[in-house]
């Protein structure tokens, strides 16, 4: 029986052993590694039901599922050799929890600026494991404005059932400043109940009171729409805030509670530190909080809510196209989870948002460019490929994820950003001219020029209901979404190497099918056809030199994809010239931008891959002058490209020139020629048929 999926993952990890610990998110396995290097990325990436192995900094891996991310953890959890790695929390022996091993390996320096790094991680972790309630949430609000627009039920507050549908989703953002409290205190190794307990104690009723308490002096922000108020607590002044949906105030409160509970357990002795850490702790942090923290939070909130919505009013086109343009870059990293949290803060302080409007238009040229993928790997016949983009497309479009797409394919194929970019910036555009031109009234008569929500959404296709002014949005999305996918569709997602290893795959194929036509009588009538068209076109059986030079076998060339002849049998030369000329009569199927590569089909149907120098597309055309475009005809012998292979050199690439036969299954052999010296022109490879 086969390995499980699980099992495989844990192999090529470097076995149990090499796991410090294991966490996941929405879509992603998260690995701490004792050793990062022992990791075989080449085997994970190409493991069925895995959409991407992406390495981190230290010692840090991420192995990229998709949306059964949970089962397959907890099938890895329940492997036998696991025991033991990672767990909800301490055991009565001394077990560290798994929060306890990533918050030491964490404590070790990470990449160029460690700081940093760990300041991404924690807000990182301190939302990521209420996604799928914020998810949830946000996908009820999107159905019940679905169904007020359509007037299938009756925007009435009043009614005991719009009531109770209203508490089903308000509750998750009502309490999201518990939750990021939690999850914040157990990220820093701090009881994480200690921490919700101390921000819950600025939403009891008790403490919302104080607003209405006869002492009390209250102001009104009619900026803001809001209301300051200022209590007087044993002679100290005191600012009160509605703390409901906060999130800045308790990423603020677990960072001191941590300096304090740690610092309590130093000096307090541990037979009693369960009774005294926390009594202490409540005290301390409760009041520096409700006194300090509280009201800094919210300012901070409140300034940087304020900055952008000043932004939007008076640059609105700098404002809707830099959104859609950073998220590319943010999301890979993780930063982008200050601008999620400046979004619920929007929420809770404006009684709207409008960053999630231009957010949209970035995940749906990303989900475009993804669509993109599936149409050509459905012409291809590039089944992983399909089934990779059929998922990542469908986590998009329905659950708003954009992890799928973006490390199953985006970051894989570099191309893509430059196609998608493009869909950023157009949709960006679009939604900057039409939200200026149709503003969005906010519930308090508020004209804001953009589009506004007044949920925290998911921007996917079922949550377009819950923006105001929703055809704007829409508009906008669906230009990002068109532009990306034709872009896509029309200049390819590959590099020639990577598309000419697709099309040998699938022809090698094709190529295994025939022999079960053949042996059910079909070959009479397909023989037929093929000495037809043979008859008509000059049978290709050498392939020429395309540049003067010492021919080497692929094995000698250095470069392990084509050594494998993954991409066919083939040659390397030595170039002794500065000119690459065509080995073959025919059409010019692909031409690299930066010239480094030419496919060729012949007449009868040879496809032949010539590749200028080693790893040469990193110098982007430099020293490349392109003498012919794709899809011209070609004659054996013709100018393809002039190279200044001294820049080459210089640049520290190799200058071996290969030259390979994509489809050599579809012949009896393939034979090249190696260990001599030739021409330009001159015949290096056999072909029989």
């Amino acid at each position: 029986m086969a390995d499980s999926l699980a099992s495989q993952i844990i192999t090529a990890i470097g076995g149990p052993e090499n796991v410090r610990s294991l966490t996941h998110c929405a879509t992603r396995l998260r690995f701490e590694l004792v050793d990062a290097s022992k990791v075989d990325q080449n085997s994970l990436e190409h493991m069925q039901g895995v959409l991407g192995a992406v390495p981190q900094s230290g010692d840090r891996f991420q192995v990229v599922i998709g949306g059964g991310v949970a089962t397959v953890y907890e099938n890895i959890m329940h492997l036998p050799e696991m025991a033991g790695v990672g767990g909800a929390s301490a055991s009565d022996d001394g077990q560290k929890s798994n929060a306890d091993v990533k918050a030491e390996a964490r404590s070790k320096a990470r990449g160029k600026v460690a700081w940093l790094d760990s300041f991404f991680e924690y807000l990182s972790d301190s939302f990521r494991p209420i996604l799928g309630v914020l998810l949830g949430a946000s996908i009820i609000i999107a159905l019940v404005n679905l169904l007020i627009s359509l007037n299938v039920i009756p925007n009435d507050e009043a009614s005991a059932g719009w009531v109770f549908v209203k508490a089903i989703w308000k509750g998750v953002f009502y309490f999201l400043p518990i939750m990021v409290a939690y999850n914040a205190s157990k990220k820093l190794k701090v009881d994480p109940w200690l921490g919700g307990a101390i921000m819950a104690m600025l939403m009891t009723p008790q403490f919302t009171g104080l607003m209405d308490a006869k002492t009390t002096t209250c102001v009104e922000n009619a900026a803001l729409g809001t209301k300051s108020c200022m209590a007087n607590i044993f002679g100290l002044p005191m600012a009160l805030s509605d703390y409901s949906g906060n999130v800045f105030v308790p990423l603020l409160m677990a960072a001191v509670l941590a300096l304090v509970y740690h610092g309590l357990k130093r000096i307090i002795p541990e037979s009693v530190q369960l009774v005294f850490v926390p009594f202490f702790c409540m005290i301390i942090v409760g009041a520096l909080t409700a006194f300090i923290i509280g009201p800094i939070g919210v300012w901070v909130g409140n300034g940087l809510g304020v900055g952008l919505a000043w932004m939007n009013t008076h640059a609105p086109f700098i404002f809707a196209i830099i959104i859609p343009m950073l998220y590319p870059f943010l999301v890979p990293l993780g930063l982008h989870w200050p601008l999620n949290a400046l979004m619920l803060m929007n929420i809770q302080t404006l009684g709207y948002d409008f960053i999630q409007g231009p957010m949209g238009v970035w995940n749906f040229a990303c989900f475009g460019a993804t669509a993109g993928v599936l149409f050509l790997a459905v012409r291809d016949k590039d089944k992983d490929m399909r089934q990779t983009a059929l998922g990542a497309l469908a986590a998009g479009l329905l659950g708003g994820v954009s992890e799928p797409s973006l490390y199953g394919i985006h970051l894989r194929y570099k191309l893509i950003y430059k196609r998608m970019l493009v869909g950023c910036g157009l949709g960006g555009v679009v939604i900057a001219i039409l939200g200026w031109l149709f503003p969005s009234v906010t519930a308090a008569g508020q004209t804001v020029h953009g589009v506004t929500t007044t949920a925290f959404a998911f921007t996917s296709l079922l949550t377009i209901p819950v923006f105001n002014q929703m055809w704007v949005y829409a508009v906008s999305i669906a230009v990002s979404f068109l532009t990306s996918f034709l872009l896509i569709i029309t200049f390819d997602y590959r590099t020639p190497e990577q598309k000419a290893e697709v099309l040998a795959r699938t022809s090698a194929n094709q190529k295994t099918a025939v022999p079960s036509v053949e042996a059910k009588g079909a070959a009479p009538a397909a023989a037929t056809a093929t000495a037809t068209a043979a008859a008509a076109t000059t049978t290709t059986t050498v392939v020429n030199a395309p540049v003067a030079g010492h021919v080497i076998s692929l094995d000698e060339t250095g470069d392990p994809v084509f050594a494998s002849r993954a991409l066919g049998e083939g040659v390397g030369i030595q170039p002794a010239d500065s000119t690459v000329v065509a080995p073959v009569s025919g059409v010019l199927q692909t031409v690299a931008e930066t010239g480094h590569a030419f496919g060729i089909k012949t007449d009868d149907g040879v496809e032949v891959l010539v590749h200028v120098g080693i790893d040469t597309v990193k110098m982007n055309g430099e020293g490349f002058d392109v003498k012919v475009k794709a899809n011209e005809h070609v004659n054996a012998g013709d100018n393809l490209v002039v190279v200044d292979f001294d820049k080459v050199k210089e640049a520290g690439y190799s200058t071996t020139t290969l030259m390979t036969v994509l489809n050599t299954v579809a012949f009896a052999s393939v034979t090249p020629k190696t260990g001599v010296d030739v021409k330009a022109g001159e015949s290096v490879i056999d072909i029989q048929r």
